[in-house]
């Protein structure tokens, strides 16, 4: 057995989970924060059989694909002020692949 966890951002969590769950296999969400834009993420755990790893990182790597997002630049001294729009890479997927000594379900 397998845990999966897999940070993504908000946006993409929800076609995530459908798909997943399309293709049978089961997730908990929960909320996080972070990266360099600060933005809502959201992580995954996806427990499934060993076999199933490939098949949950092609899933995560076909709906959560890199992208490129323009942001505005706000300089920290001048908050109120609006910057050059900058382009930053948004999207993608960060994964882990844990073993699972035992597995309970109550």
């Amino acid at each position: 057995m397998k845990l999966v966890i897999t940070v993504v951002e908000d946006s993409d969590a929800a076609f995530l989970m459908e798909t997943l769950m399309e293709n049978g296999m089961q997730a908990t969400k929960l909320a996080s924060t972070g990266g360099f834009l600060l933005q809502g993420n959201t992580t995954l755990l996806i427990g499934v059989k060993a076999e199933k790893v490939e098949e949950v990182i092609e899933i995560i790597r076909s709906t959560c694909a890199p992208r490129k997002k323009i942001i505005p630049q706000i300089a920290p001294e001048l908050p109120t002020a609006v910057g050059v729009p900058i382009e930053v890479e948004a999207g993608g997927a960060i994964v882990f692949v844990i073993d699972v000594e035992e597995f309970w379900k109550l």
